[in-house]
């Protein structure tokens, strides 16, 4: 080993080496020269060389390549160590591999002057699996290099040990196959094709360029607009038709509808709103249906007392004559049979009561005398038959004299009321229905409007409210109430006197004659006592001016008898005061 290494040959100057343009023939014949000429200086045989007696050796197994032509050692300069196996590709064959026939795989032929090792020393190898070679000092990699075809002995160095033979090996990649074969009992290998793209990757030596990076190709901003625009066409057809279609699944009753809605409230209205008031309220509040022998009629009514007295119009129950039939319809749904106690055509008022009946609620009574212009009120009642309708509005106006009926010649059935004025809307039917205050408290009793087509007075038309609407005061009410429970008739304060209706000018005239064959001042009366003579013109009640004889008797209705009255007399240009204490009359 410590010899002094010889220079290598160039490629063409190496004996027997092949040179550009020789034949594969002169190669090989150079080969066995050397071959010959290594034999005869070829030391002894090592000391495990077969012994006698053994098996006769076996043919050396052909290595897969041959030689290289050219003489380029591999692996550079001579070296002790092994040399590295070939790379591997893998050829163009069926998935299983190329099956070889046992003679044919053989050892590498091995070269002139090295030893060569007994075939039953050779340890079986294993399958061989391609992986990167180790790299030593001084080697090229085989990769791209040609191997010689007979490289003579290296002085100092024996030769490399043969390489195996597996079924399926091909060459390494870039080497060239032997142009001629030196062992005229083995043919040369076919030249195997190049590998495909499907193997590179299994190459530890191909080089694979990088691929190159994709450009992200640029969108132009009307490109992106057309985009957006298609986008939101095909979502707007996609949404119209997903509409259409569940619109017409809901007209066909194919899907449920579920709406939101508030849960129920259960909380009580305050008791001043209209919610509270007709609460409290419609209990007490009946319907009234009257049916004569001619004629029938529907009112209201509202309870007095526990005993079951009803307070309503004298107009609501004056169809039931004698002998009719009243009924009287709770706001409960209950019914019950009812009889007249006493009614006054002078106040139009009546009160009847119903027997037998349970759980009644009086409604309570306020005082008139206490109203104000545009206090809030609640009217309930039966309009055109439909009970318990709640209306509600303010005070209009306070007095306001108002005649009813009149239907007789005599005028014995005129209604004469200090009414209190309202614009909460009161219909036919309302009549006789309580007129509460913010309280639930009554104040007045319905009973007359003006209606849109009857001009020529108050209550017998059927035409709809068009706010004006008159009540009689509870005060008066409920004196007539208490009298007609109590002794079946009404009494009306009177001053004794006659008035003349016919009188156009101003005030309320005392009548120039009296009425049939009595004198128009009654004697020892009210008028007589306070001075009052025929002719005189009364102008004022109290202060308050009177303009017609209507005024003077509503203005009269609506005292007690007993009252004292000061009234204002003029006579023959000149005006005096005249004090008296309203009588008593009974109606009839």
């Amino acid at each position: 080993m410590d010899e002094p290494k010889a220079p290598k040959p160039k490629w063409w100057s190496r004996p027997g080496a092949a040179r550009p343009g020789d034949r594969p023939s002169d190669a090989a014949e150079g080969a066995e020269e050397r071959t010959e000429a290594a034999a005869a200086q070829a030391p002894p045989e090592p000391m495990d060389a077969p012994m006698e007696g053994h098996a006769p050796e076996e043919p050396a197994p052909r290595p897969l390549h041959e030689p290289d032509p050219y003489s380029t050692p591999p692996y550079g300069g001579p070296g002790p160590w092994a040399p590295a196996p070939p790379v591997q590709h893998p050829a163009a064959t069926p998935a299983q591999g190329t099956h070889v026939p046992p003679g044919m795989a053989q050892a590498p032929h091995p070269a002139p002057g090295m030893a060569q090792a007994p075939p039953h020393q050779t340890p079986p190898q294993a399958p061989v699996t391609p992986q990167a070679p180790p790299q030593a000092p001084g080697m090229t990699p085989p990769h791209g290099t040609t191997v010689p075809p007979a490289a003579g002995p290296v002085p100092g160095q024996s030769a490399p040990a043969p390489m195996p033979s597996h079924p399926g090996m091909t060459p390494p990649h870039g080497t060239q196959p032997p142009v001629g074969s030196a062992d005229p009992h083995h043919p040369a290998p076919m030249a195997q094709p190049a590998p495909t793209a499907q193997w590179r990757g299994y190459d530890p030596w191909t080089v694979v360029p990088p691929a190159a990076p994709k450009t992200p190709k640029a969108v132009s901003r009307r490109g992106a607009w057309i985009a957006v625009l298609l986008i939101a066409l095909v979502a707007g057809c996609v949404g119209g038709g997903i509409g259409a279609y569940a619109e017409r699944d809901n007209a066909s009753g194919g899907v449920d509808v579920k709406l939101p809605q508030a849960p129920v409230e259960k909380e009580a209205r305050a008791p001043g709103s209209v919610a509270g008031i007709a609460a409290n309220s419609l209990p007490g509040v009946v319907t009234i249906h009257v049916r004569g022998s001619s004629e029938e009629g529907t009112g209201t009514g509202f309870v007095l007392d526990k005993q079951g007295h009803i307070l309503t119009n004298n107009h609501v129950v004056q169809p039931a004559g004698a002998d009719g039939d009243i009924s009287v319809t709770f706001n409960s749904g209950q019914d019950a049979k009812a009889e007249i106690i006493g009614r006054d055509t002078g106040y139009d008022l009546a009160v009847v009561k119903v027997d037998r009946v349970s759980g009644l609620t009086p409604l309570p009574l306020g005082n008139s005398d206490s109203v104000r212009v545009g206090d809030p009120v609640v009217a309930i009642g039966a309009p055109f038959d439909l009970a318990g309708t709640v209306t509600s509005g303010i005070i209009s106006a306070k007095e306001r004299p108002i005649t009813a009926g009149g239907e007789k010649e005599d005028g014995s059935d005129v209604s004469y009321v200090d009414a209190l004025q309202t614009d909460a809307p009161i219909n036919p039917g309302n009549s006789g229905g309580p007129l509460v205050d913010r309280k639930g408290r009554v104040i007045g009793i319905n009973s007359a409007i003006r209606a849109a087509d009857d001009g020529s007075g108050l209550g017998g038309g059927q035409g709809g409210s068009i706010g004006l609407g008159f009540a009689i005061p509870i005060n008066q009410g409920k004196r007539v109430a208490e009298e007609l429970i109590n002794t079946g008739k009404a009494t009306h304060p009177v001053i004794g006197v006659t008035l003349d209706m016919g009188y156009t000018g101003d005030g309320a005239r005392v009548n120039t004659k009296g009425a049939g064959s009595g004198p128009p001042v009654t004697p020892g009366g009210p008028g007589d006592k306070a001075g009052i003579r025929a002719g005189d013109v009364i102008t004022e009640v109290d202060g308050v001016p009177v303009h017609s004889g209507q005024e003077l008797i509503v203005k009269i209705r609506s005292h007690r008898p007993g009252d004292r009255l000061a009234l204002t007399v003029e006579r023959g240009g000149k005006k005096r005061t005249a004090e008296l204490t309203l009588g008593s009359a009974s109606s009839g």
